[in-house]
């Protein structure tokens, strides 16, 4: 259909092109415009074509009476084809009412077709009849308006003769809400907490030692003591596994000899052992009676036949081959030299750098394990919100600080912006040439100056009638910006750049937007730093209203507090 009425539009427009040309020729012919067929015909289908297109957007509301403070739902219904792209209107643009909600658009497909439904939720504090302005939709690359609505608000109805009158509470001092920063405390606390006692379980604390560790504590003569008595209440003999009981009774007596005698005893063979042992006798080395090397060269000798032979003596001889190396234990330890009080200090010395080897060893296990888990706490938070960010909340930053700090939303001059900023605006008094105090009423707010990072003014400005001229002046923002940024260049500002477009506010007020970047004498005056500024200026009769902003550029927290600021300008247009 929309094809069809599409082609005959196109026919239409040739006729009228070629009719004009007849200019008032057209007229005094006989037959009426309707006296074609043809051409009544593409009026008709021209006129069918124009009801089908605005049948496309239709809006509602589901009440035309609310209570004050009540909602009232807005629905825009939508019919396109599913190739085209819909824009809905957003922001507050229902002004006088006030949007508090916009819903998701719920869809419907039929055949080719999108059936599309948006709401919002509206409302309205004052009692009156309010008339919702036409809204804008974006169908394509076609635009379409909503018919505009009327709401009437109604008071709400108070019986004094029931509900009593009272008067209005004094202000009273509010607590400022706490801070959750306990919490993160806490939580930091507790991972220290658990890192610490790992550490401390693992690392640092004095484990019991288990009974091999006890006896390896031991001195040697005293493990081969204890090494004996434990073979003699074991169950070897019972048994007759005469090679354990041989195998035991000899790695005793070898491991004796190898640390107190001869370090080689436990891989030389019996012959080689028996003869460096003679050779430490023969050298005065070791005071040895023959019949102990005897002793033992004998109990070894025929260790090695049950071990390698399988031969089995009697238990009895077992027994005493073991009482022999208890005797002959203590016959060694008799011939022993005693160590040298240097040997002493010596051992003594070697000890405490064990330990001190020992503690430094775990300090720097604790301090790997810290670094560590720093570096991946770090290296986490920085995968999640950005490690500039994430360096920038641990180091400090005035910029982060002001973004994420409690924001204030308040009303500067008379008549009011409404602006939100990190910070509460001051009231500035400026030095005015009597020319100018004389044209205008100034007033002037503003945090930070223009050799900050972050400098923002707000101001209003009442341009007095001039002579005996009652009636009030139009301003031209243009100048205004102009005076701007003379007083820019005067401030030591250098190489501005200006750009300008049209702004309008959340609330629907329009003005001039000036923007651009200039050097700013951030930080001091002699060096200049590459900076951006906005000027917003709105006028309404013969009040200025200007709200100007200069930040350092490369700054993204900034520029985020500058984005915020923005989006928060409303304007509360005076009574004329």
């Amino acid at each position: 259909m929309k094809v069809m009425l599409k082609n005959y539009w196109d026919i239409l427009k040739q006729e009228h092109k070629q009719s004009m040309n007849y200019n008032f020729r057209f007229i005094n012919k006989k037959s009426s415009i309707f006296g074609s067929p043809s051409l009544g015909i593409l009026f008709v289908l021209f006129f069918l074509y124009s009801l089908v297109s605005f049948s496309q957007v239709k809006a509602s509301i589901d009440s035309t009476s609310i209570k004050i403070g009540a909602q009232v739902t807005y629905k825009i219904q939508v019919e396109t084809d599913t190739t085209n792209l819909v824009v809905f209107p957003e922001g507050q643009s229902f002004m006088p009412l006030e949007m508090i909600d916009s819903y998701k658009t719920d869809t419907l497909k039929q055949n080719d077709k999108y059936n599309l439904i948006k709401k919002y939720g509206l409302t309205q504090f004052d009692s009156g009849a309010y008339t919702i302005p036409p809204q804008k939709i974006i169908i394509g690359d076609k635009t379409f308006f909503t018919d505009s609505l009327k709401v009437v608000v109604r008071n709400i109805l108070v019986d004094s003769t029931k509900q009593g009158l009272y008067d209005i509470k004094p202000i009273i001092e509010v607590e400022k809400s706490a801070s959750q920063w306990w919490k993160y405390l806490l939580y930091v606390l507790m991972a220290l907490g658990v890192v610490a006692a790992l550490l401390y379980w693992f690392l640092w604390r004095k484990k019991p030692l288990t009974e091999e560790e006890k006896i390896a504590l031991l001195p040697p003569y005293d493990r081969a003591k204890l090494a004996l008595k434990k073979l003699e209440d074991s169950p070897y003999l019972k048994h007759e596994e005469f090679k354990e009981y041989y195998s035991e009774l000899t790695l005793i007596i070898r491991k004796y000899l190898d640390e107190k005698v001869y370090d080689h005893s436990m891989e030389s063979t019996t012959d080689e052992l028996i003869n460096r042992l003679r050779l430490l006798k023969e050298a005065n080395q070791i005071d040895l009676s023959k019949e102990t090397i005897k002793n033992i060269e004998s109990i070894l000798k025929r260790a090695d036949l049950v071990k390698f032979a399988k031969s089995k003596p009697d238990i009895s001889l077992a027994e005493l081959d073991r009482k022999t190396i208890d005797v002959e234990i203590d016959h060694v330890k008799e011939v022993l030299p005693e160590a040298s009080q240097e040997e002493k200090l010596l051992d003594e010395k070697y000890r405490e750098e064990l330990e001190r080897k020992e503690k430094r060893k775990k300090i720097l296990i604790t301090v790997a394990v810290c670094v560590f888990l720093l570096m991946a706490t770090f290296v986490g938070f920085g995968i999640k919100y950005g490690f500039s960010y994430v360096k920038d909340t641990i180091i400090g930053n005035n910029s982060l600080e002001l973004l994420e700090g409690e924001w204030v939303t308040s009303d500067y001059g008379v008549p009011p912006i409404t602006i939100s900023t990190p910070k509460v605006l001051k009231r500035i008094s400026p030095e005015l040439p009597k020319e100018v105090a004389q044209q205008a009423q100034v007033t002037m707010f503003g945090y930070g100056s223009l050799i900050e990072r972050f400098n923002i003014v707000v101001a209003t400005s009442i341009v007095k009638p001039q002579g005996d001229k009652k009636e009030e002046s139009k301003v031209d923002l243009k100048q205004v910006v102009e005076n701007n940024i003379k007083t820019l260049e005067k401030s030591g500002v250098q190489n501005i750049i200006v750009k300008d477009k049209q702004f309008v506010t959340p609330n629907g007020a329009e003005g001039l937007k000036t923007y651009g970047n200039a050097d700013f004498p951030f930080g001091s005056t002699e060096n200049l730093s590459r900076g951006n500024y906005i000027i917003l200026a709105f006028n309404s009769n013969n009040v200025i209203q200007e709200v100007i902003l200069s930040w350092r550029e490369g700054d993204v927290y900034t520029a985020q507090i500058v984005e915020r600021i923005l989006n928060s300008v409303e304007l509360i247009k005076p009574k004329e």
